[in-house]
């Protein structure tokens, strides 16, 4: 089983500060569309510089690709923990709507990084959520093809499964890029590295 690093502090600061982005340009946010547009995010940004934007870990589970460590937090049944600096939570009728808790505070993004950020926000804005679940749901998509390549899309499809433990490859989105390809894993090493010896 692979060990997973913890958080950076600059981790937590990027990760709670696009929520907090998010959150201050869509009400309400629930929580599934949140999961969502982090996903469509991470993506967007490989696909377009052959780098993560969050270098978030995506497993595939029935209702789309989502980043186990939020959907804890924000699912814990109280405030979250490791955002509760940034964002807050609200449950109605079973419905968890996110809040920011501050402002939005940009030193750990590029430019590139603020423009992608904005143009995720506003394009999915009016998106429902459920929408969203079909979005990363596509055929032909990287949850897709992960289910299906793991024998999991068929349990999906019958209630039978609700999560698994497979990681969204984002590299596959760069095969035919081997510029992209080779810059995406120098950064996800990078990362690792980095976080292996913050802690």
């Amino acid at each position: 089983m692979k060990v997973v690093a913890p958080y950076t502090r600059a981790d937590l600061d990027k990760i709670g500060n696009s929520m907090i982005y998010m959150a201050q340009r869509i009400q309400p946010l629930s929580k599934t569309k949140l999961l969502k547009l982090l996903y469509l995010l991470e993506e967007s940004s490989v696909k377009k510089y052959g780098m993560p934007f969050l270098n978030l870990s995506f497993q595939v589970w029935k209702f789309g690709p989502v980043a186990k460590d939020i959907f804890i937090d924000l699912s814990s049944g109280s405030e979250p923990t490791l955002f509760d600096s940034y964002i807050g939570n609200t449950v109605v009728n079973g419905t968890t709507t996110i809040s920011a808790r501050k402002g939005f505070v940009d030193d750990e993004f590029s430019d590139n990084e603020i423009e992608l950020l904005d143009f995720i926000t506003e394009k999915f804005k009016n998106v429902s959520a459920e929408e969203l679940v079909k979005l990363t749901h596509r055929e032909h998509g990287l949850w897709h093809k992960a289910a299906k390549d793991n024998g999991v899309l068929e349990y999906f499809e019958n209630d039978s499964l609700n999560s698994t433990a497979i990681e969204i490859d984002f590299s596959q989105l760069l095969l035919s890029d081997q510029q992209k390809y080779t810059r995406y894993f120098e950064q996800t090493e990078f990362v690792e590295v980095s976080r292996s010896l913050k802690f």
